[in-house]
């Protein structure tokens, strides 16, 4: 177990700013005294091969991503003194989940702003040929000046074309769109779905089909009959956001946005943004 002033190759382990079952996520400064995020993946053992095949993924995905302002910045990754790491940009914010959850005044004042830096992040990972796959408000790191970062790509794929069935079915059933729940072949257009639900969840502190089991929220999802409206529970939110956000929630992904540029546009029509 890493501890702070633990030197891992040129880098200095400082604080431990977040865990999980798989990693832990810890401020570093290298020998320059650049400080950088260090994730070390927690069980090193030869037998864990699906941690490292995800950890891995999510590093080689990183790696491949020219920078992007709104996805979080690669450095290095591979073994250090004997350690599996990502070395990336450090950004000091809280996850839009935990942002949500404090009912922030950051969040709430920048939604426009926010709403198409969450597309624009898609954006760049498709048009480089990869669907993120896991795309939710707990996976997007918020800065105190508002800007974000999409991160955590372990569970990313290249984009098929024609779509495929995937060969194991991650994630968090919330944000799966109905093709996933169903294991029926995806695409990139699983993420707009993600985005959908993300951007009705912000806007209404709400999911927008509940559910404690996947079964359940593909019930949900495919019935509707619980299902409401975004302006049903927020009238602030202008038609043309909301038409935007139930287009990305169409169950059949054939009526959902065929490329996420053309949501980034509409978005930035109905924002008033850029």
């Amino acid at each position: 177990m890493a501890e702070p002033g633990t030197r891992l190759g040129r880098y200095t382990l400082h604080e431990r700013i977040n865990a999980g079952g798989m990693s832990e996520i810890w401020l570093a400064t290298d020998d320059g005294g650049q400080s950088v995020a260090m994730r070390l993946m927690l069980n090193n053992s030869l037998l864990a091969f699906t941690e490292r095949k995800r950890f891995l993924t999510g590093a080689e995905v990183l790696q491949q991503l020219p920078p992007h302002p709104c996805v979080i910045g690669y450095v290095e990754h591979g073994k250090l003194d004997g350690e599996l790491a990502l070395v990336m940009e450090y950004v000091e914010g809280e996850n839009l989940k935990l942002r949500m959850a404090a009912n922030d005044l950051v969040l709430s004042e920048n939604i426009a702003q926010v709403l198409i830096d969450l597309a624009e992040a898609l954006e760049h990972l498709h048009d480089h040929g990869f669907m993120h796959l896991d795309f939710k408000p707990e996976n997007v790191v918020m800065t105190r000046n508002g800007s974000i970062r999409l991160v955590d790509f372990d569970l990313a794929q290249p984009i098929p074309n024609p779509p495929r069935k995937l060969d194991r079915n991650p994630g968090t059933p919330q944000y799966m769109a109905p093709e996933q729940l169903l294991r029926q072949p995806v695409d990139h257009r699983a993420d707009l779905w993600a985005f959908g639900v993300t951007a009705y969840e912000l806007l209404t502190f709400r999911k927008p089909f509940p559910g404690d089991t996947a079964d359940l929220v593909l019930k949900r999802q495919l019935d509707r009959s619980e299902f409401s409206t975004p302006r049903t529970l927020n009238g602030d939110i202008p038609a043309d956001l909301e038409r935007i956000i139930l287009r990305c929630l169409e169950k059949d992904m054939e009526r959902r946005y065929p490329v996420t540029s053309v949501l980034v546009h509409e978005l930035r029509q109905a924002l008033y943004v850029g």
